[in-house]
Parts: C-alpha cells; structure tokens; sequence
C-alpha cells in the first residue's frame, strides 16, 4: 500500500527537478506526442480489454511510428515551401509540383 505512494511521489519529485529550459526538436517534439497520444489511447481501449499495460505499450508504438510519419510530412511540406520561396527570389519559375 506505501508503495502506490512513494513511487509517484518520486516520479514527481525526479520531473520537478527538470526546471531547466531545454530544447527539444520539432521531431522529437512530434514523434513524443504521437507516442503519448497512443499510450493514453492504447492505455483506455486496453483497461476495458482487462490488459492496460499491453494496451499502452502498443498504442505508444503506434502512436510514435504516426508522430514520426507526421514529422516526415511537416517536414517534406517545409522543404517545398523554402524551395519556392528560393526559386521566387531568384526570379525562376517554381518547380512543378510533386506527383503523387
């Protein structure tokens, strides 16, 4: 019963230490939400399955591997707006766009 006290309060003490500003990419940044949106989701749907641990445990991997697939998209978008923004400064006409 000391137990279900003692480690959350040490979890939280251990994160109130983390006070320091530090920066995190904008990949890490997607990669981690997608993995904790996942966690929560998989963590639900897994409580009502009697299993929630597994739940979490799969809902992150997925979520992870959809934050990652997120990044690569944000970051293919970002590629193609600088590139068209170089070409318009430059006076060239603008690439064509990608096919699909």
């Amino acid at each position: 019963m000391r137990i279900r006290f003692v480690i959350p309060t040490l979890l939280l003490a251990g994160l109130a230490g983390c006070n320091e500003p530090m920066y995190v990419s904008p990949t890490t940044q997607r990669i981690g939400g997608g993995a904790a949106a996942g966690a929560l989701t998989g963590l639900a749907i897994g409580s009502l399955s009697g299993n929630a641990g597994t739940g979490a445990l799969i809902g992150a991997g997925v979520g992870g591997a959809g934050g990652f697939a997120w990044d690569q998209h944000q970051r293919s978008r970002q590629r193609a707006f600088n590139q068209g923004v170089a070409a318009g400064r430059a006076g060239a006409p603008p690439p064509p766009p990608a096919r699909r």
